[in-house]
């Protein structure tokens, strides 16, 4: 169907209703806009002015929806315990929001058979405007000299205390010319802040401070941060200490649908 720009808005609304209670943000885009910046093996499959909307997870989804889902759940049978809360919630706001219509939602961990991810996650957050993604072509006479450079996204809000999460596309949805590219905030705009923020990423990553290059309004709570640092095989171990699963609660579940997922982040 033809949306308009309220039906957009009505859209994004619907999810953001759903989703802002356990901690996520969601950001309209175009399928257009997204592909326009990626090579014909990278780019989506539906039409340029097909309706997506990212999906990011903010420092409240931890103690909003991840310690609840695994209060209830327990932690066998889950390969991620992270994704696998991220992809109740989600698919929940998903069947919850637009029952019987087709949506395409494309996870963050997600690999095609081609081992390449269903989607670039830092382009789509760019893009919608919800975040910039600060890449070594963006800083001018560089230091690196022929040093490949991993880049990373900011939030104009939480700095790098966030995650995306996934991709939703609206497959029936089409957006006219009405709905305009909203710039990303740029919050790094001298060249030597986005060399602070490059070489933190790539050269000291497990020290948190590439997260906060701008003031961020909420960071991860120390309990988050100790989860996150912990290596996954050791995480149930962590929580039980906190006192989760007192009960019978994380014996297996034989409907369990995990599948083999590359490792969970924050």
């Amino acid at each position: 169907m033809a949306a308009s720009t309220a039906n957009v808005e009505s859209i994004t609304a619907l999810l953001d209703n759903y989703l802002s209670k356990v901690g996520f943000e969601v950001y309209p885009l175009k399928v257009g806009w997204y592909n326009s910046l990626l090579p014909p093996t990278l780019r989506l499959a539906q039409p340029d002015d097909c309706l997506a909307v990212v999906v990011l997870s903010t420092p409240a989804l931890f103690e909003q929806a991840f310690l609840p889902f695994m209060e209830e759940r327990g932690c066998q049978g889950l390969s991620d315990p992270i994704d696998q809360c991220v992809k109740r919630c989600v698919s929940s706001a998903v069947s919850q929001c637009f029952p019987g219509q087709e949506v395409d939602v494309r996870y963050d961990y997600e690999l095609l058979p081609s081992r390449k991810p269903k989607f670039l996650a830092q382009t789509a957050a760019h893009v919608s405007g919800a975040a910039f993604y600060y890449q070594q072509s963006d800083v001018k006479d560089q230091p690196w000299a022929e040093k490949k450079m991993f880049g990373v996204c900011v939030h104009p809000r939480f700095g790098g205390w966030f995650a995306i999460r996934a991709l939703l596309v609206f497959g029936g949805v089409t957006v006219g010319s009405e709905m305009v590219q909203p710039p990303p905030p740029d919050c790094v705009p001298s060249r030597e802040g986005r060399i602070q923020l490059l070489e933190a990423f790539n050269y000291r990553w497990q020290d948190w401070s590439y997260r906060d290059i701008v003031r961020p309004v909420q960071i991860y709570s120390q309990k988050q941060k100790d989860y996150f640092a912990t290596p996954p095989a050791e995480r149930c171990a962590l929580l039980k200490t906190w006192g989760f699963f007192s009960r019978e609660s994380d014996q297996p579940d034989p409907t369990s649908d995990t599948e083999s997922q590359v490792t969970g982040h924050g």
